[in-house]
């Protein structure tokens, strides 16, 4: 009778502390109205491109910011981004045009990487500082312009797919931002 007992009292016991352990869990939409996220990303505001790089991550993240509506006029955070590339082949016994003897293209891989820093423009508090990179797959061809247009054609799927990624982290940074408090005036 007694471990019974023992047994009822440790499953409640145990019970309570997993309740409690899970009261302390808190999961919620990223995106959800409650937080303010959204409203917070499109106050964010993109310092001017270097290079074409830099233009096309930046382009594409003020399109996910500001879901189309263009960059904000007033923002309350600014994002410093620097954005590079660069292309190389797989094959290491290749020659300098990467083209096999046989003239088939040769494999190749093209690397973006961006570094990036979110500041809260009223107090210059850096929220949030990071660096990325993605890779994109290529096949060089032998031809002058179809190897350029190829690269390019990965820098920009890399770029966008760059792009996606520090959004992410923009969003969650400003998801941790405390809510402002509003005030009543009579």
């Amino acid at each position: 009778m007694s471990s019974d007992r023992f047994l009822r009292r440790i499953g409640v016991v145990s019970g309570l502390v997993m309740l409690a352990f899970l009261a302390g869990c808190q999961v919620r939409p990223l995106y959800s109205e409650a937080s303010g996220t959204g409203e917070r990303l499109a106050a964010v505001g993109f310092s001017q491109p270097q290079n074409r790089i830099d233009q096309v991550v930046r382009n594409h993240l003020v399109f996910l910011t500001s879901g189309g509506a263009g960059e904000s006029t007033r923002p309350a955070y600014d994002v410093k981004l620097s954005a590079k590339s660069t292309a190389t082949s797989i094959l290491d016994d290749e020659d300098e045009d990467n083209v096999s003897s046989t003239g088939v293209p040769v494999p190749g891989r093209v690397q973006v990487e961006a570094t990036y820093t979110l500041t809260r423009v009223s107090d210059g508090q850096v929220l949030k500082s990071g660096k990325r990179d993605v890779v994109s797959l290529i096949d060089v061809s032998g031809q002058g312009f179809a190897k350029l247009r190829a690269i390019r054609d990965a820098e920009n799927r890399a770029a966008r797919e760059l792009a996606e990624f520090i959004r992410a982290e923009i969003a969650i940074a400003l998801a941790r931002e405390p809510q402002p408090q509003t005030v009543w005036q009579k």
